[in-house]
């Protein structure tokens, strides 16, 4: 018997260059890169995918559902991640007008399976930042001889053998970091801090009593207006603890997920795969199955990103897999390195004939099935068995033929790894087939990216035209043209009717092929 069959019946897309799959759409018509400076470290060198949003546009639905504070609160609380999401969500609901009720109807039988490549490293970030700085403020002002009997007893003369070097006396270079060891050592000894905490203590001790929940607002109040007095008293800082914002708790990997599943009122399985560049994959085969076995009807999936940020950029530079020669760097050409992009895809995926038989329209192709493997080799480079595998099981599962294969949508970063990308892919498919690459188009989202390459097929095929690349056959690296010569350029064409695939390779050696087909 043949699997049930699934429909994919809503679709949102937060990409660089488009703030919803509209503009996504319409940006795929024209050959161009989205591409744009990054100027996280001043002036660099660095391209990156920035993504085109705006919370605001989303105001409004939210809204007509909740409370006046709920925007506010979604604003002020969540980074990008989670925004994104949610955009793409609202984005994808507006497909299918029926869809948003029936998420609310199916209770359990609805799921969200939502994840990401990075977590919300923008967010992260900041909360660093705001940390060290008043981490250095409080070190400061306890390291001051006033407050500190054991620096005046140092400067006294009665020298203390563990103490740093005196910043004076170090090179200017070094200097910054000289201050901050010094202070810290003598904050950390501090008889002014000991008093000052014993004093925290007392007030931090004050239990809870009687009912709970009216004596916990009480107390909580209690405890910080003493905390205030107690600062005052000393003309402290603002303790290094109280400047961490909550929103470390509220951006945790699992929170886009979990915030679609309380704006959609969706009250089955919530989860968040992070599979690297597969992630999309992953949460797309997890839902597929879901539907198979008859636990869902309708699954919301996909992934989404943070902004570029000079954490993200650095460390992908560092990893040797970045271009910083401020030019766009194509898929399958020059191979220099990638170009770091955030964003969201969201999908939501039902059985396709439950709802067709409700009158729903899907949407570009049908997903058949998903291989997913493990290179358990190497954490950069990808192995080309591990590719191989995941290939053959989707096509196994698929029951589909190399030959039947029309077209196939690489992962291709612009790495050296794309030759060896190639070379599997011929290892596998015909001569005939079309191979395309698009991170030259919206660069590399790590967990969101496989979703654009994988909308923009679906997209492509839905009108009948393939679209272009930002890649001319001139521009292919001599290696790749001997290995095959079939690809979208930038001159589009049309799309072959039939069957297609979509392979990823993930940071961590985790591989998704995705195989799909036209509507029958």
């Amino acid at each position: 018997m043949d699997p049930r069959r699934i429909g994919v019946f809503g679709w949102g897309v937060v990409a660089p260059g488009a703030s919803d799959v509209d503009a996504f759409r319409d940006a795929l018509a024209r050959p161009e890169s989205w591409l744009t400076p990054f100027t996280g470290f001043g002036p660099s060198n660095f391209l990156v995918g920035e993504p085109a949003f705006d919370f605001a546009d989303y105001k409004s639905w939210i809204d007509a559902r909740f409370p006046p504070s709920r925007f506010g609160l979604l604003d002020r609380k969540f980074g990008g991640p989670s925004k994104f999401a949610i955009g793409a969500f609202i984005q994808a609901l507006r497909q299918n007008p029926e869809i948003e009720a029936e998420l609310r109807e199916l209770r359990e039988q609805a799921q969200v399976i939502v994840g990401g490549g990075l977590t919300d490293i923008t967010t992260y970030d900041q909360i660093g930042r705001d940390l060290d700085r008043a981490q250095r403020r409080w070190n400061r002002f306890w390291a001051e001889p006033e407050r500190n009997a054991a620096l005046r007893e140092h400067l006294a003369g009665t020298s203390d053998p563990s103490a740093p070097a005196d910043p004076a006396t170090v090179d200017a270079l070094d200097q910054d970091d000289a201050q901050d060891a010094w202070r810290a050592h003598w904050a950390a000894r501090s008889d002014g801090l000991a008093s000052y905490l014993a004093a925290l203590r007392k007030i931090e001790r004050v239990d809870i009593e009687g009912d709970v929940d009216s004596a916990k607002a009480a107390v909580i109040k209690h405890k910080q207006r003493a905390a205030r007095e107690l600062r005052a008293s000393w003309g402290a800082p603002e303790a290094p603890w109280d400047q961490v914002s909550a929103s470390a708790l509220w951006n945790i990997a699992s929170t886009p997920s979990s915030q679609i599943s309380m704006l959609g009122q969706i009250t089955g399985m919530c989860f968040a795969p992070f599979a690297a560049c597969s992630t999309f994959g992953f949460a797309l085969k997890l839902g597929i199955e879901a539907i198979r076995r008859g636990e869902a009807k309708l699954v919301v999936l996909g992934a989404t990103d943070p902004s570029p940020n000079p954490i993200s950029v650095g460390t992908f530079y560092n990893a040797r897999v970045l271009s910083h020669d401020g030019e766009v760097s194509k898929p399958l050409t020059g191979l220099r390195g990638t170009h770091v992009a955030g964003g969201s895809t969201i999908w939501i995926i039902g059985d396709l004939e439950h709802y067709l038989a409700k009158g729903w329209i899907p949407l570009g192709l049908e997903p058949v099935s998903v291989g997913i493997t493990a290179d358990a080799d190497h954490i950069i480079t990808p192995s080309k068995d591990g590719a191989v595998a995941a290939i053959r099981i989707a096509m196994a599962a698929a029951r589909v033929q190399p030959s039947e294969i029309r077209e196939f949508d690489m992962h291709a970063t612009g790495t050296p790894g794309d030759h060896n990308e190639i070379q599997v892919l011929r290892e596998l498919l015909p001569e005939t087939c079309r191979f395309s690459a698009r991170k030259g188009t919206f660069g590399h989202g790590m967990g969101a990216g496989a979703g654009w390459e994988l909308t923009a097929q679906y997209l492509g095929h839905a009108t009948g035209q393939y679209y272009p690349t930002t890649i001319e056959w001139e521009e292919l690296h001599p290696e790749i043209r001997k290995v095959h010569g079939r690809f979208a350029f930038r001159e589009g064409g049309p799309a072959a009717p039939g069957v297609v695939g979509k392979l990823s390779m993930g940071v961590g050696g985790v591989n998704a092929c995705v195989i799909s087909r036209s509507h029958r």
